[in-house]
Order: C-alpha cells, then structure tokens, then sequence
C-alpha cells in the first residue's frame, strides 16, 4: 500500500522528460520483466487479443533514468577507510549517509548504480513529508482519499495524499551528500569481515573498504544482517500501471486508497470464488482525466497469493469500470515483505530500511517511515564517531541498534505484526467489516496506526474502540480468530522484558 515496484524499453520515440498532456508534469518511468511483440518491436501500438485482457501485451514505453551528478568517487588515495560504510544506495541508504553525513562522519555509499532513479512507486500521507519538510519532494498531491468498501458504501478521508516524485528526493538526498563529503563507490557488495573494531566491505570489483559501522540498505534481499527467529512473513503483492486510458471513473481531487468491491467478479465466477477467501483491492491515483496510476493489491496474505491470480483480478476490474488502457507508460510488480522477526539486537551490522523491520506489518507502508528513522540512527551514529570516535565495536553496535528499536518500539511493532496476523485471518467480508470499523475510528487513531505513531497505550485503546465500533459478525471474527494471534503478541511483548 505505501511503496510500488524492473526493466523497461522503449519501443516509441518519446524522451524521458516529455510530458504526456500539457497540464501533467513529466514523470520518471521505469519497469518490469516484459518480452516485446514483435508488433511492439516495429513501433506499433496494438491491443492484445490475450484473454487476460488489452493492456497486459502492453510493454511500458520508457526506459530507467539516471541522475546528472559529478559524484565524489571512493578513490586509491582514499586509503578505502571509513567511519561508516553503507551499502544500498536506495531511499534507507542515501537518507542515512546524507543525516549521519551531517556531522563530520566519513561515509561511504556502496551501490552497482548509485545515480539510477529508483523505480518503486511511493504514496505517503503529505503530513508525514511535511514535518520532516519534504514536501517540495512530492510531484503530485490529492485533498482526500477514499476507500470504498463496497457497493454502496464509501469512507471519505480528510487527509491529504501524495506521489513522491522519486526523481525530486532523490536529488535532494545526493546533493546533500555531495555537500557533506560523502564518498560513492560503484560496485556490489560481496562480503562483510569483521574484526572487533573494524569492519571490511569486499566489494565484486576487488575493492575492499574498512570503516568502523557498516550499514545495510540493500533491501529485502540481503544477505548481511542475521536473525535468530524464524522469518515467518506475510506478503503484500500487486500489480501495478501508469497509463494513459480513454477515461476513468474516478474524481480527480480524491485518490483511492482501497476498492474493495467485487461486482467486477460476476461474470468470473472462479475468481470470485478466490476473491472471497484471499481479497484484493484497487489502489489509484488519478492525475487527469486519461492519465492515472492503477494498482491490484493482495494487502496481505501467506503464502503469498499468485501474481498471475493478482493480474487476472485487475483485468477483470478495469473492464468492469469500463477503463480501456491505450499506453503503459509504466508496468510494477509489487512484493513486500511485511511483519516477521525484526533481525537480531544487536548485531556488528546495523540495518535501515527494508531488511530492519521498519516496514509497516499491516500496510506495507515503509518509505516516511525510514525517512523519519534515519536522523535518529544518524545521531546515535554521530555520538560514537564523531570528533572523539572512542566508542566502536559491540558498545558501538549496541547504542545504535537501540537507538533505532528501543523497548517501547519493540513492543508497539508486536502491535502493530498483531494487526497483520489478523488480517491474514479475514476473507473479503471480513476485510470489509474490519475497514469499515476501523476508518469509523477517530482521526488521531487511525491515522497514528496507519502512521506508526501510536504508543502501546494508544494501541490499546485503538483495539478496545475498534472492537466497540465493529458489527455483530465483525465482533465474532475477532473473538473466534485473533486469540492465537494475541497470545503470540502478548509472549513476545513478555520476552522483550527478559
């Protein structure tokens, strides 16, 4: 729900920065794993007759971006000697070496291709870019946001919702690097050695680099930071694409967060069938009147529901709106881990981002969040390797682990991983019932939780009013479904006390 996921061609002579309409500023394209017609090949724009519908034969027109940076390389004369080294050059990594940068460490940024766009698609609530005064990072802005939970019933949210313009942070997170002497190597991280107070980063070109922290922002996928619990995640999985469509139903002033309906299924009795046990919703920001960015969400389910199942659904869907797509100008597979163990506290490699649990378990939201976190790694940082730089090794690893996941946060993320295990446990009418109850909830709660700013207490009263607000069977779902799931909340809560 907050972060949208990577090849893309470019079959017609557009450039990059050409705006689709007058009125709707250019956006940076990328994405995912699509073979081209040969149709598509010679140029020529053709409707798929594949019985998954026209628009899934459609190869995204735009290829990656990359920014126009002289960046400040890592260089022999360097010594390959750091403070901190961070490996990841994504939103978790160049937000961290830009903050811990501020205060005089010597930081070193690890990326294949640190200038790349990123190519995730990122909704946050404005509020959240606004107090930590990134607002002017944000490309596209609606006044309200809806959910409609089904056909005759629709939530209106009076909370302003915003498309990060990926383009737009990113150089504003690089150009502070720049200024604060932050050092970039263009390779991929290997392996990490460690000795008791220093680290090294074998890099895949031979390079080895030593620093006192390393960092890991390399995502879901990493192979550095350790746990010792099992990883039992749910997943959110999407399909996702910006095009441009003949029309759209939707009001221009309001993006969707949820579309729980499923009257698109009727004549899909199979999907249906599919769709009442494990439900999607559509996700979409319309920008103009034939230009909007359409996703098919599974929230979250485990195992994880099938993409094939995901794209089918979304096809059925938009037929059903009556939304016919002319160009894919973007395509996304979207798959986020969400809940689980967070890694092991602590350990000789710190982490931020996706693989140090700050994804949010029941929404997938991860990008303000990480944005907000970094300042405060940043400082614990900069108390153990600032001008004195006497604190390193495991008193080191443990200030600024802690720092990140204090008690209090521990606690509130069971919390919040409670909410997800019982979501996994809710069919469609289920679902429904919980969103209706939880969007009827006041302002402050729902959006702390959908924030992750609620403390334990506030997380506490949220249950109790949301069990007060909730229907007859809504009441019998969480009776009959979440003993298990809170049990296993309340034992964890008790070991972080241990």
């Amino acid at each position: 729900m907050g972060t949208r996921f990577m090849l893309s061609s470019q079959p017609f002579p557009l450039k990059p920065h050409q705006p689709l309409h007058p009125n709707i500023p250019p956006f940076p394209l990328t994405k995912v794993h699509y073979t081209a017609s040969r149709n598509l090949i010679r140029g020529k724009r053709v409707h798929s007759t594949s019985k998954y519908g026209n628009f899934l034969g459609l190869r995204p027109e735009y290829q990656p971006e990359a920014l126009d940076f002289d960046l400040p390389w890592c260089h022999p004369s360097d010594r390959a000697r750091f403070d901190v080294i961070i490996i990841g050059a994504g939103p978790a990594g160049i937000r961290l070496a830009e903050q811990v940068s501020l205060y005089g460490v010597k930081v070193c940024c690890v990326d294949p291709d640190p200038l790349s766009v990123w190519p995730n698609n990122y909704g946050v609530w404005v509020d959240e870019f606004e107090s930590l005064g990134l607002e002017d990072c944000l490309d596209k802005t609606w006044p309200m946001a809806c959910v409609h939970v089904d056909d005759s019933k629709t939530k209106y949210l009076d909370r302003c919702y915003g498309r990060v313009g990926r383009r737009k942070l990113k150089e504003r997170l690089i150009e502070g690097c720049v200024s604060n002497g932050v050092r970039f190597h263009k390779a991929k991280a290997w392996e990490v050695e460690h000795q008791e107070f220093e680290s090294c980063v074998l890099c895949d070109d031979g390079v080895e680099l030593k620093g006192s922290l390393v960092v890991d922002a390399s995502g879901f996928g990493s192979r550095f930071v350790s746990y010792d619990k099992v990883r039992n995640q749910g997943y959110q999985i999407a399909h996702g694409v910006l095009a441009e469509v003949e029309e759209h139903p939707f009001d221009l002033d309001k993006m969707v967060l949820m579309d729980w309906r499923d009257s698109h299924l009727g004549n899909e009795p199979s999907l249906r069938v599919s769709n009442s046990r494990v439900p999607t919703f559509l996700y979409a920001m319309p920008f103009s009147s034939n230009l909007i960015f359409l996703e098919e969400t599974s929230l979250v389910s485990r195992p994880v529901l099938s993409y094939m199942e995901v794209k089918r659904r979304m096809v059925a869907r938009l037929r059903h709106l009556g939304i016919r797509v002319k160009r894919v100008l973007e395509d996304e597979k979207c798959l986020i881990p969400m809940g689980g163990p967070l890694p092991r506290i602590p350990q000789n490699v710190m982490a931020i981002g996706g693989t140090s649990g700050v994804v949010h378990p029941s929404t997938g939201y991860m990008v303000a969040r990480t944005m907000a976190v970094a300042p405060v790694v940043a400082f614990a940082i900069a108390e153990c390797l600032g001008s004195t730089r006497m604190i390193r090794g495991k008193q080191l690893y443990d200030r600024v682990w802690n720092k990140m996941w204090p008690i209090e946060k521990r606690m509130e993320r069971e919390f919040y991983s409670f909410g997800m295990e019982t979501l996994l446990k809710l069919d469609l009418n289920g679902s429904r019932s919980f969103f209706n109850a939880f969007f009827d909830l006041k302002p402050y709660y729902w959006q702390g939780f959908l924030s992750s700013k609620l403390s334990l207490k506030e997380l506490l009263w949220l249950s109790i009013s949301l069990f007060g607000h909730a229907s007859n069977p809504s009441k019998f779902d969480i009776a009959t479904k979440c003993p298990v799931p809170l049990a296993k909340m309340m034992g964890n809560i008790a070991l972080e006390y241990i």
